[in-house]
């Protein structure tokens, strides 16, 4: 038999404070429980093989080397309520219809910073907001159609918004890979319950950009634009042109010719390209407006969207709405533009900017995580409990020198779920990110990519970080069992 232990002080996923499951665990814990450790493991080192077989991989930059790794993934899968999930559904919606509200505005009326809901100094103080998109209108007033959205949940279970990801997130194609490796693993308990599928992710994300392209008598040609095959989500990016049977291309792959009308060089001559989604930054996208020395982009581009001969996903622009500063005003967007209280929480956030702000993160920094405005993958932040008396002080330093760039949040105690460390199950701490589509309509993957923090204790589960990864499971008990995205009809 397998042991479980949950971590004193810390909401389990799958397990109450008492060791019983949670309802919508139920099964999976019986199952973790009949098991042996020999049985898991073995378990685990097919999944590994699947990975390996299947080619699934990213890319760690940080070590100069550059090199493809397997995708870590624990086999043992982390579990949410239908009910909950339809709450948080909800949320992310909402959330992103008024973010994408929000930066429609800033780049055009600005209503929201006239009427003294946004203040207009951190718009002048934000490194991702480009004048080049003023006056702009994409199609439907959206700007990130494609968004993941960073949630966790505290001692208490609550469950906070902890970030927006609104310029290229990445991370999608593990959630479609993570689902079918523990499918294979975990056969016999799809067969038994209701697991809400994720595969219908690609064909959302299709319709949703065939939907953006202007007008025409054909139809649109959509193109994944990647930086290349030295960019650490290059996997994913192969992976959903594929999915989605598009062309996978580089910057050379494009031109805009004179009238801005994007183009693309095949053996049967010059293709129109109606639709860009684009995983390359903005500073990339066009040498002609943003770096000169960019190799990846392609010429003229801004000219063309500007012109509405091309829909770019997410559109240039979007990055300064997930600024770590802006993200403390996101509930008064919501207030703003929806005219309702937000569903889903912020994490308390003081802002570095304002002086007692400030004063205060400095006066207890040791009990509090430090974040930079503008950095992703887990980048810069300090935990103050962990840091050392050097690190704290040269946090202090880098605030009283640009407090505009720092945000800090109370150290929260990350939820956990079992998982299989040297062939025992330990509770480690996780994460969520779901993603969402927004368009005329908005669509949420049915559950999303957990990752993990494997070392004992920590808190940092990105994956360039040392982190790891787990399927989601969204559970319906009031159906009959999904297996392989078909609905098993039970014989009385």
């Amino acid at each position: 038999m397998v042991a479980l232990r949950t971590l004193r002080g810390a909401w389990d996923e799958l397990l109450r404070p008492d060791g019983s499951s949670r309802p919508a665990a139920a099964e999976l814990v019986a199952q973790l429980h009949a098991l042996g450790s020999g049985e898991l493991q073995s378990r685990q080192d097919l999944a590994d093989l699947d990975i390996l077989t299947m080619g699934i991989t990213f890319t760690v930059h940080s070590d100069d080397r550059g090199i493809d790794r397997a995708w870590p993934f624990d086999v043992v899968p982390r579990v949410i309520d239908i009910h909950e999930w339809s709450l948080l559904e909800a949320g992310l919606i909402q959330r992103l219809q008024a973010l994408n509200r929000f930066i429609d505005d800033v780049y055009n009326e600005q209503r929201i910073v006239d009427d003294g809901v946004f203040p207009n100094e951190l718009l002048a103080g934000s490194p991702n907001l480009r004048s080049e998109c003023r006056g702009v209108h994409p199609a439907f007033g959206v700007w990130a159609h494609i968004s993941g959205s960073d949630l966790v949940r505290d001692a208490d279970g609550t469950m906070y918004v902890l970030e927006d990801n609104l310029r290229v997130p990445s991370g999608v194609s593990y959630v479609l890979e993570n689902r079918l490796v523990s499918k294979r693993a975990f056969a016999d308990l799809f067969e038994r319950q209701s697991v809400l599928p994720v595969d219908g992710y690609t064909a959302e994300l299709s319709k949703l950009l065939t939907s953006i392209a202007a007008p025409c008598d054909e139809p649109p040609c959509v193109v994944v634009l990647t930086p290349g095959i030295h960019n650490s989500a290059y996997f994913e990016h192969s992976f959903l042109a594929q999915r989605m049977g598009v062309e996978l291309v580089e910057g050379r792959d494009l031109f805009v010719d004179d009238d801005s009308v994007v183009f693309m060089r095949t053996i049967a001559g010059p293709q129109r390209v109606d639709v860009i989604y684009r995983r390359i930054d903005d500073l990339f996208l066009d040498p002609e407006v943003f770096r000169p020395d960019s190799a990846l982009g392609v010429p003229g581009l801004m000219r063309a969207w500007r012109a509405g001969t091309v829909a770019i996903a997410n559109a240039p622009g979007t990055g300064f709405a997930d600024d770590k500063v802006v993200y403390a005003w996101v509930p008064d967007i919501i207030r703003y533009y929806l005219d309702a209280e937000p569903i889903l929480p912020n994490v308390p956030t003081w802002r570095c900017l304002y002086p007692d702000e400030r004063r205060h993160v400095i006066d207890n920094i040791g009990d509090l995580v430090v974040k930079p405005a503008n950095e992703s993958g887990g980048y810069g932040i300090l935990i103050g409990n962990r840091a050392t008396r050097a690190e704290l002080d040269d946090r202090v330093a880098a605030i009283e020198a640009d407090p505009r760039n720092w945000v800090a949040q109370p150290i929260l105690t990350l939820s956990t779920a079992p998982t299989l460390i040297d062939g025992r199950l330990e509770p480690r701490h996780l994460d969520l990110r779901p993603f969402i589509l927004t368009g005329r309509t908005s669509y949420v993957t049915k559950g999303g990519l957990t990752r993990v923090a494997l070392p004992e204790g920590s808190l940092v589960v990105n994956s360039s970080q040392g982190g790891g990864s787990k399927d989601t499971w969204v559970v319906d008990r009031t159906l009959p069992p999904v297996y392989g995205g078909q609905r098993q009809v039970q014989s009385a």
